[in-house]
């Protein structure tokens, strides 16, 4: 190949499905460039590389609108796990902790176990974070300015209200972010120090983010399910005072009760929402088992807490019976936690163990164990949760087929036993919800797993197969795509999926990744253009 000359794919027999709103054709697909050059019948094309996508389904690439892949997309074991499943970009910085701005340790001291550590990010903000993606992975990666991570850069983790002088501070951090290419702002207001911001505060924060056309992502105040009216009309609060676009996080709770709330809430504001299609929640094991106001005073303050005997005996007297009234877990809630990541050299027996299980290993009490564990690992440890009350797959469905609905599968790579939704999440929405249930037809799925999220985070010209667009392609066998990880083996790869074009380069052939690294850090304001005009 000459030097200098622009490389060539020739995807060749498959069937094109651009976007939500056209038919599927059988055609060719040429990408030059990092672009789809043309599509249609290029029998007589002469290309680099030839794919032979006879009898699967040329698709954009899938999005995962909220990942916490922050530090571990460098991992070729983690980029297969989204390739497998047709994902080329992730959504990160979720929650309101992410790595940038700043040094970095907040989130590596508090979100660890969930994010994992950054190889090369030291410091600085958005703009050197996203560059340290750019070709070092085979996927995108876009990020959202972590509330939480600039009130810990500003105020600290001090549960009051921010001075005036500080919100201006903080409000500036974000002002950057968003001009060093951010998608928006994510909050997340059950951890801290995120759960001590007002909503003034919030709103304030949000204004920079409208004045660039970026959305809110948001983790809601004060727990989901039957709460979550309450946390969707902060979410309007602050929407109807800013003017931006909100999306809410891992929205799972009764259909009826989420179908309303969202289309109540989109009378009068912009809202999408991400969930996966799984039952079984996940979550820092520190949140469900220990009283909100210790975890409001910090790490090391909980972890001295829970070390001492005295401490810990009197917490175990006063909270268990809490524990066992909270509607998420239940009087045998310990049979229903399983440790995924238990942070801890002494407690690594404890992994893919509920803590049932583990406790009649030692003879103690599950709450003393999980006491135990938290503090030995600096409150690093995470656990897959399985609620009482486990829904339906169909009155999940009802809630995938909201139109305002987008793909998110909030996967944790982490831990000896993680949640297998990081392995299977759009795996499974094909299988299961488009070619078994029928509950989306393949182009209805097309708008929920990439078309949606790429209009919703202003990722520009992704999400649709069309001239002059990014070339960011999964060629899907919609008769043999599956997900196979679970609660068991929840590192199982997908299969049905085998070639994936990331920026037009192939990451994924035959099944087995190439060792290409052309994904990016997208920046809001570098990819925006595209036929149109500006999105």
């Amino acid at each position: 190949m000459s030097r200098g000359r622009e490389s060539t794919t020739l995807l060749v027999g498959g069937t094109v499905l651009a976007d939500p709103e056209s038919d599927a054709v059988t055609a060719d697909v040429l990408v030059r460039g990092g672009v789809i050059d043309r599509v249609g019948d290029l029998s007589r094309e002469r290309a680099d590389e030839t794919i032979d996508c006879t009898g699967r389904w040329i698709l954009p690439g899938f999005i995962d609108a909220h990942s916490h892949a922050d530090g571990t997309v460098f991992s070729r074991a983690v980029q297969e796990a989204n390739l497998r499943q047709g994902v080329t970009t992730v959504i990160t910085g979720q929650d309101g902790v992410g790595f940038a701005p700043g040094s970095g340790a907040y989130a590596t001291e508090y979100f660890g176990s969930l994010n994992g550590t950054h190889p090369t990010y030291t410091g600085g903000g958005v703009a050197e974070l996203l560059a340290g993606y750019d070709a070092a992975t085979a996927l995108n990666v876009g990020y959202l300015v972590p509330a939480g991570t600039v009130r810990h850069e500003v105020v600290g983790d001090e549960a009051r209200p921010a001075t005036s002088d500080e919100l201006a501070e903080m409000a500036a951090l974000v002002e950057v972010g968003m001009r060093e290419g951010a998608l928006g702002l994510s909050t997340g207001l059950d951890y801290v120090p995120g759960i001590f911001a007002t909503t003034a505060e919030l709103t304030a924060l949000a204004a920079p983010v409208a004045r660039h056309d970026g959305v809110h992502v948001s983790h809601m105040r004060g727990g989901y399910e039957h709460a979550s009216g309450d946390g969707i009309a902060e979410l309007q609060t602050i929407a109807e005072a800013s003017g931006v676009r909100t999306h809410v996080s891992h929205f799972h709770g009764p259909a009826q009760l989420v179908r309303r709330l969202v289309d109540e809430a989109n009378d009068r504001i912009e809202l999408t929402f991400d969930a996966y299609p799984y039952r079984r929640g996940f979550t820092l094991l520190a949140m469900p088992v220990l009283p909100p106001a210790l975890l409001a005073l910090g790490t090391s303050h909980v972890v001295a807490t829970l070390t001492d005997s005295r401490s810990r005996a009197a917490l175990l007297d006063s909270w268990a019976a809490v524990v066992a009234a909270r509607p998420d877990m239940g009087p045998n809630w310990a049979e229903h936690a399983t440790i995924a990541h238990a942070g801890s050299e002494q407690y690594t027996w404890t992994g893919g163990m509920t803590l049932a299980e583990a406790a009649g290993r030692e003879a103690r009490d599950p709450l003393e164990l999980a006491m135990l564990i938290l503090a030995a690992s600096g409150l690093q440890t995470t656990a897959v949760i399985a609620n009482p009350r486990q829904r339906e797959i169909g009155e999940l469905a009802e809630v995938f087929r909201h139109p305002r609905h987008v793909a998110g599968s909030d996967g944790i790579h982490l831990g000896s036993h993680p949640h297998p939704r990081a392995w299977g999440t759009f795996a499974r929405f094909l299988a299961r919800h488009v070619r078994d249930r029928g509950d989306l037809s393949l182009g209805e799925a097309v708008a929920h797993l990439s078309t949606t999220a790429a209009e919703t985070m202003r990722l520009g010209a992704r999400g649709r197969i069309r001239t002059g667009w990014i070339a960011d392609l999964a060629i899907v066998d919609v008769a043999e795509v599956a997900d196979h990880a679970d609660y068991a083996r929840p590192r199982t790869l997908a299969t049905g999926i085998d070639d994936v074009l990331v920026g037009g380069v192939p990451v994924l052939r035959a099944g087995a990744l190439t060792g290409a690294t052309p994904g990016t850090g997208i920046r809001r304001s570098q990819d925006m253009k595209h036929e149109g005009g500006t999105r």
